[in-house]
């Protein structure tokens, strides 16, 4: 999946874009490595613990901090959009704030509206279907290599805030059915993540949904592994806090984003978007 490839041609990218009156620019989404994904999970464990961390600790409540972040992600995502380019601390920020906010969202539902775990998580595997159906039926490529016009963009995004959510409501059923530890809890959905990248590489499961697939798991790996450090050690965890946890990780997330010394080769540029495509 390090290497996720899609079949649509940079022509049809480009006759896509012209077609729906909007100028193709380069590919918004970083390139798909082992470094962002890893990434990835980090901005998924910051997200978690810093939802719990402003819910208990600063007091504002489910609602508050859902409108909140609801705000802030807003105003990232304005930022995200007006970039021509992928801009690696706009899109990990706004990767970061979707996070939380589909987490938000996902406990709204189960917590908030005693919603089972179960019902849940059809419910967002149900709207991510429909998602994914109507960017497929309007672009004809579900591709995080062709993410070039803002339609696409928009698809993407919507994409991303519902795997979070469904990642959130498969860990929340995992946790409530199986009661397994934290640790236990990130060896499984690592497991699996494994067993969908080797089927992508051994059996050929399609790239796409290789990558999605993939995406979605990484919300509850991710989750778990945030636990496994901020929970305290008489629920299985090592004690460290949800603040010491927050900084650790959005440290690792920001230093190679903020130090110029280290090259950015997860960002994809215009030209490399192009060949991508090809």
């Amino acid at each position: 999946m390090a290497h996720e490839t899609s079949e649509t041609t940079a022509a049809s990218s480009a006759d896509a874009a012209a077609s729906s009156g909007r100028r193709s620019r380069g590919n918004k989404v970083p390139e798909v490595t082992v470094r962002s994904w890893i990434t990835k999970v980090l901005c998924t464990s910051v997200g978690g613990t810093a939802a719990d961390l402003l819910d208990e600790k600063a007091g504002l409540g489910l609602t508050g901090v859902s409108v909140l972040m609801g705000v802030l992600l807003s105003v990232v995502l304005v930022v995200q959009f007006r970039t021509d380019a992928c801009r690696a601390g706009v899109y990990w920020s706004a990767v970061a704030l979707t996070g939380v906010v589909g987490t938000l969202v996902s406990d709204g539902l189960t917590d908030g509206m005693g919603v089972p775990p179960e019902a849940g998580a059809i419910v967002f595997a149900l709207v991510l279907a429909v998602v994914f159906t109507a960017w497929y039926r309007r672009e004809r490529t579900l591709s995080v290599h062709s993410i070039d016009t803002p339609g696409r963009e928009s698809f993407y995004w919507l994409a991303v805030l519902c795997a979070f959510a469904l990642g959130t409501a498969a860990g929340d059923l995992v946790s409530a059915r199986m009661d397994f530890a934290h640790w236990l809890s990130a060896v499984l959905f690592a497991l699996v993540i494994a067993a969908v990248a080797l089927a992508h590489r051994a059996l050929d499961l399609d790239a796409v949904w290789s990558f999605w697939i993939a995406f979605v798991l990484t919300r509850p790996f991710g989750a778990a592994v945030g636990d496994c450090l901020s929970q305290p050690a008489r629920d299985g965890g090592a004690g460290m806090g949800a603040v010491v946890t927050s900084v650790l990780f959005l440290g690792a997330v920001l230093g190679p984003v903020v130090c110029p010394a280290v090259p950015r080769k997860d960002v994809t540029q215009p030209q490399e978007a192009v060949r991508h495509a090809a």
